[in-house]
């Protein structure tokens, strides 16, 4: 045997696949060791032979991912490629967290492996030993499944990040899961043991993003009663995810900008030098390179955030993975409810496959609990669905009130009520006869509050609960209007 020939040792209990890696394996110039089970490739590896191995994961002897934790402990720097047709994202974290070099769902491209081969064979410096953790739960992070090459690929990135601190961009659509993808990323970092805080930049007032943000100090503005921590001491140790980074005022993104650039910070109002210790994740369902052509968005801290970009796929573009989420939710519903899940017959699960999920997996999510908890059959069947497939846009009868497209002729002059100026006069008159009338330096904020309820709610009241229409005639951002909704309770 040529001295320079590298040997490479392939455990899988598929014939087929074996035979296939063999033949082009040693069309490249390896010489190659096939073996149905991992135990038998273990014993041949414990003798010191073996340059690489590619392992698959499922097998009857045992999982390939455990003999990848065996590998690593018994010849730590020895590269392994992982591939499988259980492709997971738990699989995938753990695969890289155990050292693998790769990670491929089957099928795969046989030239690309081949080259994979290659590219692992000439790294000189060996695979530093990773620390195992558990791998991700779908329950504890809401469904976030799929079997697409999409989905795939995402996993394969977020294992990839297990051991890294760097920042990271979530692109994706509204629906599709960025929150998720960021809870994700935490709890497969070294910071997994940390907090994780959560902020929407969407819904931040202007003149509160810095108090946000940083915290203030007592009397640093009418209202600061007390100190007050913000989410980079809040998060300190963890992980800070900045929803929505896109609605960022320009001024909050100097200021972040700036934090990010040298890592410290003063609260508001304070002198104290403070240092940050958080990794920041950033999402957006917002084009930034669009953006900062228009002037929206600072391109140097575009740059600072997009280290590492995650893009998450629209459900539409990834519709095998439907089913499995449509039985996901329905498993999850059936379960707080305590009864048995439903099933979507074949023609009912057609239809969900060719709808065009304008709300992505957001909208599936809700759609499946309303079915769940409203169809009284076992099975539920396409007339139990409450959309109209192959149109561009759902009928509006067949609609939730949240997901009707916009009337053209509604318009803000057609509200009736009380006018503004009554609303506040009678806001503030409140505020006087209320208990706490003798301490009124926090009258701006109260009635701002009380002032955006009372707007919001004639809204809704006009457009039947429609939040696209009533964030249109308001002239905000669909995702700001539903985080006013939550915060005013109504």
């Amino acid at each position: 045997m040529n001295k320079e020939q590298k040997t490479i040792l392939v455990a899988d209990d598929d014939r087929s696949i074996r035979f296939v890696l063999e033949r082009a394996l040693t069309n490249a110039g390896f010489l190659v060791h096939t073996f149905e089970d991992g135990r038998e490739l273990l014993s041949f590896s414990a003798q010191g032979r073996g340059d690489l191995i590619i392992t698959d994961v499922v097998m009857p002897s045992g999982s390939g991912l455990d003999l990848l934790k065996t590998i690593n402990t018994t010849r730590p720097g020895l590269p392994v490629i992982v591939i499988t047709a259980q492709s997971t994202l738990r699989n995938a974290v753990q695969a890289f967290e155990r050292g693998a070099f790769e990670y491929l769902s089957k099928p795969f491209d046989i030239v690309k492996l081949v080259d994979l081969v290659k590219q692992a064979l000439a790294k000189e410096k060996s695979r530093q030993k990773s620390k195992s953790v558990n791998g991700l739960d779908s329950d504890r992070f809401g469904g976030f499944i799929g079997s697409s090459l999409a989905m795939q690929e995402l996993f394969r990135t977020i294992g990839r990040l297990a051991n890294s601190e760097m920042t990271v961009l979530i692109h994706g659509e509204s629906g599709t899961g960025k929150e998720l993808v960021a809870r994700a990323v935490h709890a497969h970092s070294p910071r997994r043991s940390g907090p994780m805080t959560t902020i929407n930049m969407a819904a931040i007032p202007k003149n509160l993003i810095e108090s946000e943000l940083f915290g203030h100090e007592k009397g640093a503005f009418t209202g600061a009663i007390s100190r007050r921590t913000g989410h980079f001491e809040r998060a300190k140790g963890g992980t800070l995810f900045l929803d929505e980074i896109g609605d960022m005022s320009m001024e909050a993104q100097t200021r972040l900008l700036r934090v990010i650039q040298d890592g410290t910070f003063t609260r508001v109002g304070g002198q104290e030098t403070l240092r940050t210790n958080v990794r920041i994740v950033a999402a957006t369902h917002q084009d930034l390179p669009a953006a900062i052509v228009e002037g929206r968005f600072r391109e140097d801290l575009y740059y600072r955030l997009n280290v590492v970009p995650l893009y998450i796929p629209s459900l539409m573009s990834r519709k095998e993975d439907i089913p499995l989420l449509a039985d996901y939710f329905l498993a999850q519903v059936a379960k707080k409810i305590g009864e048995k899940p439903k099933q979507f017959s074949a023609a009912a699960m057609e239809k969900l496959i060719s709808y065009n999920w304008p709300g992505n997996v957001r909208e599936l999510e809700n759609l499946v609990q309303r079915l769940m908890v409203l169809v009284s059959n076992e099975t539920i069947l396409p007339e139990h669905l409450d959309i109209t497939i192959n149109k561009e846009l759902p009928e509006i009868s067949q609609l939730t009130v949240e997901e009707r497209p916009i009337d053209s002729s509604t318009k803000a002059e057609h509200i009736s009520g009380p006018s503004l100026e009554d609303v506040v006069i009678s806001a503030v008159d409140q505020h006087f006869i209320s208990p706490d009338a003798r301490d009124i330096t926090n009258m701006y904020n109260v009635i701002v509050n009380r002032v955006e309820a009372a707007l919001i709610a004639r809204v809704l009241q006009e457009t039947r609960g429609n939040r696209v229409k009533a964030a249109t005639i308001l002239g905000i951002n669909r995702n700001t209007l539903r985080k006013k909704i939550q915060d005013l309770e109504l």
